[in-house]
């Protein structure tokens, strides 16, 4: 699966998406999605990105998708009605609930019970029960901006994984910020080439801005790459692995 390889089809972003409509699929969803908001709070974009992740999926029967935003009841109708299967994570609730309960434990245990950890070593632990699934499992990642709030200690190692849990050949997008955030938002998707922003209740504050070399260095591993830069700075970013 690849640019080069694949044959575009007239106007259609989704080559096959008709055909699929209706075969059987499933969705699991970690956590619901943030509470409604009004309309006049959400932001509509027009990505470039969306629509070559979904058309670079469109020849696989019941592709699998890993969302690690929150679980989207828009986003879960539409793969649902694509013919994918949609498993959806919410990575870094994940990992900030998980810092919770090692700090409450650290907290609880008997003085000199326990030596200090290392982030290395709490970053390991994590790891061990987050993004558990087999090799290869997901043919198409959507990691959004989650990239910009890990610990940049943290996120050499996630990338690892998720690399580790990607089909050959799938794709993963991400979008990065080219300045810190304002607010945190939450994503989820329209139609084949529109997603929407949401605000939602702060899970952790912007921690990075990645530069072109940066990110290059990350997807290291991945075989090509395509980049899209929006009028509001926002680079959206397609990596094949």
């Amino acid at each position: 699966m690849n640019w080069m390889a694949k044959t575009r089809p007239g106007n259609s972003p989704v080559r096959g998406s008709a055909q699929r409509t209706g075969a059987a699929s499933a969705a699991t969803a970690s956590k619901p999605g943030p509470a409604p908001v009004s309309d006049s709070s959400l932001s509509t974009r027009t990505s470039n990105s969306l629509k070559e992740f979904l058309w670079l999926l469109s020849d696989i029967p019941q592709a699998r998708i890993l969302d690690l935003g929150s679980a989207a009841q828009a986003t879960i109708n539409f793969f649902l009605e694509k013919g994918f299967r949609l498993t959806s994570e919410d990575l870094l609730r994940t990992w900030k609930e998980f810092l919770t309960t090692e700090e409450e434990r650290l907290r609880l245990a008997p003085a000199g019970g326990e030596e200090p950890v290392s982030q290395e070593t709490v970053v390991d632990k994590f790891l061990e029960v987050a993004l558990g699934y087999k090799e290869g499992n997901f043919h198409g990642v959507l990691a959004w901006d989650l990239l910009d709030y890990f610990d940049i200690a943290m996120i050499p190692k996630l990338m690892e994984r998720i690399y580790e849990v990607m089909a050959p050949s799938g794709a993963m997008l991400a979008l990065f910020h080219s300045k810190p955030a304002e607010r945190f938002h939450r994503f989820r998707i329209i139609d084949t080439q529109t997603f929407e922003t949401v605000p939602a209740p702060t899970l952790a504050v912007h921690a990075h801005v990645f530069q072109n070399r940066e990110i290059l260095d990350l997807f290291g591993k991945f075989r090509s790459s395509k980049t899209f830069v929006g009028r509001d700075q926002i680079r959206e970013a397609l990596f094949l692995k």
